[in-house]
């Protein structure tokens, strides 16, 4: 019988993407600073994660708690919201588009291991999340995943496979529950409400 021999374990050709300087500066200073709740204002988040080498828009909300491995494989377009205690475990790159929620604990995890081999070999892969889509509380999302545009991943789901556009999946795995519809509610329409 073959065992996983941890010991032999190496990360091969993997490289966290930067100087091992930054990386000290960024898990001493940056990210204490990015997860900290005694310091809550967004915007300095932001910045802070942009010195770092993070990609961000306009208009996007981190709150208390958050993690992030390694800000320089992070984007993240306009006008989203990042809920608290959530963990951006990019070993790869994650892509946030325009318009995305994330709330409280969602955990993306882009690194997994070979179980076939006894070395236990790390494989990293990336996450990407389309534009309009709403990841609900304690969701998890695997390797290699591209949450499609508009798509729904309810609460404590685990999206192990893509997820199709305008699509509401529970479960885990998460599978397709049903079609999600936006309600047009034109401007006169919340008037009158």
């Amino acid at each position: 019988m073959t065992f996983i021999h941890l010991d032999q374990y190496t990360i091969q050709d993997y490289s966290p993407g930067a100087p091992t300087w930054r990386q000290w500066l960024w898990f001493f200073v940056g990210a204490a600073i990015v997860k900290s709740r005694l310091l809550p204002i967004s915007s300095l988040k932001v910045w802070i994660l942009r010195a770092f080498g993070a990609s961000i828009g306009q208009g996007v909300n981190i709150k208390p708690g958050v993690q992030i491995k390694f800000p320089w494989r992070l984007t993240i377009g306009n006008y989203c919201w990042i809920g608290e205690n959530s963990w951006i475990d990019n070993l790869a790159p994650v892509v946030l588009e325009d318009h995305i929620c994330v709330s409280q604990s969602v955990y993306f995890c882009t690194g997994n291991h070979d179980w076939t081999v006894p070395t236990f070999d790390l494989r990293v892969a990336p996450i990407t999340v389309r534009s309009g889509s709403w990841l609900a509380a304690r969701s998890t999302i695997a390797p290699g995943v591209e949450i499609g545009e508009g798509a729904v991943l309810s609460l404590g789901s685990v999206a192990v496979r893509n997820l199709d556009p305008w699509t509401i999946y529970a479960g885990n795995p998460a599978v397709a529950v049903k079609p999600r519809t936006i309600k047009d509610q034109s401007f006169s329409t919340l008037l009158n409400t």
